[in-house]
């Protein structure tokens, strides 16, 4: 009696398996191949992105009208990482009391709502603002009362003088990242961020301009920062011995503010008032101001003056007494 032999059996599975191992290794090293081709065509993308060719059918410009954007290969400089870095890590500094961590600062910033923290908290003021929207109209209108804040009660910026400034609500909006670096570094020196920025940071801008049916192109180099001197001026501030502390020493400023606070107190006293937290306590100029009477044998009225100054323009008023070193008495009242 003839027996069936199996094995023929079990041969013609084993190669179907085979086969089916076969194609899935095939597959797999299709999709491989294709995602390094998908690699390969991104960088070519980037590295020749001038020689795209715009099509003016994607772009919303009136005639003249121009648009820009960083060049992509701006974001690989080590200077510029290095600033974002540095800038990046001020701002989680500054906001870490209000458990505020921002990531990435054209992604975090530009609807206004982290500006406005910052700004509320080196200012030391409340921006009256709508609360958060997510309409692009609505960011907009906030975006614009903040920098309007900034640019005319901080910053104290003519207005007729904002054309020439480095940012602007469309540009911030817009997530360019030349305009929030610029913002940002002004900022940073304006308020003397216990940091030190790198020199010579610039950035490549791709600008397209509408021309009748056409989009012309150009590159143009936008500094963001020069020589500290130079960043300085730029804001009405001279450096001074604080500034190369802060460069050069910075683990030695709590021993310069433990001898402020010294000095203070030893004038402070014979008015019966202590200074223990010099950021806390002269912020709104109180302290300062009797300080300053006491140094100058002025006398000051308690009734002039706002013993704790609330609104931005109580410690306006102060701060622009304080700037004037000729003032030999003191007159607050409106």
């Amino acid at each position: 009696m003839a027996h069936t032999n199996p094995t023929p059996t079990k041969k013609k599975e084993e190669s179907f398996f085979d086969k089916i191992g076969t194609l899935t290794s095939k597959k797999k090293t299709k999709e491989v191949n294709e995602l390094v081709q998908e690699g390969k065509d991104a960088i070519e993308c980037r590295s020749n992105l001038s020689n795209l060719t715009i099509d003016p059918e994607g772009y919303k410009l009136e005639e003249n009208e121009e648009r820009s954007m960083v060049d992509p290969s701006s974001r690989e400089d080590y200077k510029v990482k290095e600033l974002m870095n540095i800038l990046l890590g001020w701002i989680n500094d500054e906001l870490a009391d209000q458990r505020i961590i921002v990531k990435d600062v054209e992604e975090d910033l530009f609807d206004g709502q982290i500006l406005q923290k910052l700004i509320e908290k080196l200012a030391n003021i409340k921006i009256q603002v709508p609360e958060v929207t997510q309409s692009e109209i609505g960011q907009k209108h906030k975006l614009r009362i903040v920098l309007d804040v900034l640019n005319n009660e901080i910053f104290q910026i003519d207005p007729a003088n904002h054309d020439e400034l480095h940012w602007s609500v469309d540009s911030i909006h817009s997530k360019n990242l030349a305009a929030i670096l610029h913002l940002l570094v002004a900022l940073a020196r304006f308020f003397h961020a216990p940091i030190r920025l790198p020199d010579n940071v610039a950035v490549t801008v791709l600008v397209v301009q509408k021309c009748g049916k056409a989009l012309n192109t150009r590159k143009v180099k936008v500094e963001i920062t020069s020589s500290h001197e130079d960043m300085g001026a730029r804001i009405g501030h001279v450096r001074d011995a604080f500034d190369t502390l802060l460069d050069h020493a910075p683990e030695k400023l709590n021993l310069v503010k433990k001898t402020l606070i010294s000095f203070v107190n030893k004038h402070l006293i014979k008015v019966n008032l202590e200074v223990t937290d010099l950021e806390k306590q002269f912020h709104d100029g109180f302290y300062l101001i009797l300080l300053m009477g006491l140094l100058e044998g002025y006398f000051v009225s308690l009734g002039s003056i706002h013993q704790t100054a609330t609104t931005f323009e109580e410690k306006v008023r102060y701060s622009v007494f304080l700037k004037d070193s000729s003032t030999s008495r003191l007159n607050l009242h409106d």
